[in-house]
């Protein structure tokens, strides 16, 4: 498949895109991210390994499209848990 990453053009299988991130220890998922195998890896790193380039010059939305044009499942970020809101003097003694 033809997609353009950071106004460069690749011809990605999704075969090479399996191979070239075998052996690659996922980083943790704190944005998009992307199923390969049974590893789930963030778009960014897998944009940065398949390409060869500086993931500043990539954006999530054009790996997040090729990533699922080539029939890889990705997902959005889990959402954050709110913060607890603790107060300083809950359980002291009121004096």
């Amino acid at each position: 498949m033809r997609c353009v990453i950071a106004r460069f053009p690749f011809d990605l299988t999704k075969s090479e895109v399996e191979q070239s991130m075998s052996g690659i220890t996922p980083e943790p998922v704190t944005g998009v991210s992307v199923t390969i195998g049974r590893r789930v890896y963030p778009v960014m790193q897998v944009g940065e390994v398949i390409t060869r380039q500086n993931r500043r010059d990539i954006t999530t939305g054009e790996m997040r499209r090729a990533l699922t044009r080539l029939g890889f499942a990705c997902h959005d970020a889990r959402p954050v848990a709110p913060a607890q809101d603790v107060r300083a003097d809950e359980g002291a003694p009121g004096w």
